[in-house]
Formats: C-alpha cells, structure tokens, sequence
C-alpha cells in the first residue's frame, strides 16, 4: 500500500533532474504519471537539455514500481500543445490528482542573450501557468498542485546576472505569488496549492559552465571542483547541493493526504540559505 495509490500525478519536466526524481517517487508510493518534457534545446539556454531517451527512461523507472506512465514530448510554453499533452493523458490515465509544475531552465554566465531571457520567463513562469491551468479541468477535489519556485525567489532580484540569471529571479518570484492566490480559490474544493523551494540541486541545471562561472567569476573556465568548492557559501549548513531525493521527499509530502491541510506555503529545501542571508524580522 502506498500514500498515493489509484492517484495520477502530472510532472513536467520529468525526462531528467528534480522531474524524473518526483515522478519515480510519486510511482513509488503508487501514482501513474502523466510525464511532460520539451526533450530538445532551447536557443536561449546555456546549457544542454534532456533529449527523447532520457524520457523513455523516466518512463522506464516509473512503470518499474508497477503503475502506469503516459510520456508526452511537448514545450511547456507552448499553451495549446501543453493542453492538448494534459488531456490526452487523462484520456489515457481517467483524471488528475496531482500537479507538479517542475520545468525550469537556468541560463548562466556568458552565452546568454535576449533570447535568453524570453525562453526563461516563458518556460519558468508561462510553462507553469500553462501546466497547472491545463490541468485544473480535470483534477479532483482534494488534489494537490505543486510548483517548483527556488531560494532564488526568497532572495530577490538578480539583475547582475544577466537577461537568464534576472529571468529566472522574476519567474520564481511570480511563481510564489500565483501558488499564493491561487490556493485561496481552490480551497473551497480542498485542493491544495503549494510551493517547493531548493537551494543548489545536483543536477545539470548546476552542473555546468555558465553556472561555474557564476560562483568562480575569479575563473576563465572554472572546473567542477573549482565551482564545488563555493557552492557552500549559498546554504547555513555546510553541503554544497542537495540531492534531487531531498526534493522530491518534500513533493510527495506535499502530494499526500499527509499535508491535507497544508496550503498556499512556500516551502524551503534550502539547508538554511534563505536564514543565513535574510535577518529575522519580527
């Protein structure tokens, strides 16, 4: 027996990272998945994206714990796509009880451009928009809708870093107000909206150049272990990254009749880097 038994969970994002560690979860505690991903690069990005492969394998890890998976490739800024992916999934699976808005990019250091800030408010913030607003149709009352936001959003603007770095700050931000107003409306359906907030996760959204470069700009071509060494300087505690699991240990929570009456929260995976840089105040 699982927590989520006979439910159908909606992740995008999922062919890799955070996304395909919330969609094995959620199949773990026995949800089938509805698992979106664009599987292709974006101009503006900075960094390599998941490509079709990657989300078989998410496929393949999901229908591993014995429930069913349905894979759509579709762009989460692109809405009537991202709708048509939802209900053809539904169509496939019956109705929604989950929602995990998890596509994200993060472009970074140099290479970024206009672009660059145009494919990251439109993947970071309308592909939210788009997968929780397709999905609202056809969830159930007592469902749970989850949004991926950052530390980032808890810190502020990041205007000197670049068009990505600046979108990115803005999309999560807006992020965490939209699961704050939006929880008040569906709370009459006991629908649940909330909020994820992690620091560094060890993913490929970290794990590459222009992010080096953000925390060794001291570097021309900083290495991975050149980066790792201050990536402590973000979190109160003494880690450079948390792992995908830590996430999605927080989603499934929040995914489960556990938090029934938790909603419109934003919940921080942070190893205290929000209370190390923000003082209390009373």
């Amino acid at each position: 027996m699982g927590k989520l038994d006979n439910k159908v969970a909606v992740v995008s994002g999922a062919a890799r990272g955070q996304g395909r560690s919330h969609a094995v979860n959620l199949a773990a505690e026995g949800a089938s998945i509805i698992a979106l991903d664009i599987c292709a690069d974006l101009e503006g990005n900075t960094y390599p994206l998941a490509r079709p492969e990657d989300l078989d394998e998410t496929a393949r890890l999901v229908e591993k714990e014995a429930v069913r998976c349905h894979t759509a490739i579709v762009d989460v800024r692109e809405r009537s796509a991202v709708w048509k992916a939802i209900e053809d999934g539904v169509g496939e699976l019956g109705h929604i009880d989950i929602v995990v808005a998890n596509a994200g990019i993060c472009a970074m250091g140099t290479g970024q451009t206009l672009q660059s800030w145009s494919d990251t408010i439109d993947t970071d913030l309308v592909g939210v928009f788009n997968v929780i607003q397709a999905s609202l149709p056809h969830v159930n009352d007592g469902a749970s809708i989850i949004a991926t936001g950052s530390l980032a959003a808890q810190l502020g603007s990041a205007t000197n870093q670049g068009p990505g770095g600046s979108a990115y700050s803005l999309a999560k931000q807006i992020v965490a107000r939209y699961v704050n107003d939006l929880s008040v409306q569906l709370a009459k359906r006991m629908i649940r909206v909330n909020a994820v907030h992690p620091t560094n996760v060890n993913t490929d959204m970290l794990h590459n150049e222009g992010m080096y470069k953000v925390f060794r700009p001291d570097l021309k071509s900083p290495t991975r272990e050149e980066a790792e060494a201050s990536f402590p300087a973000m979190q109160a505690m003494p880690v450079p990254y948390i792992e995908p699991q830590d996430v999605s240990n927080a989603v499934v929570f929040l995914a489960s009749d556990d938090s029934r009456y938790i909603t419109g929260i934003q919940l921080r995976v942070d190893a205290g880097g929000f209370v190390k840089a923000k003082p209390w105040k009373g």
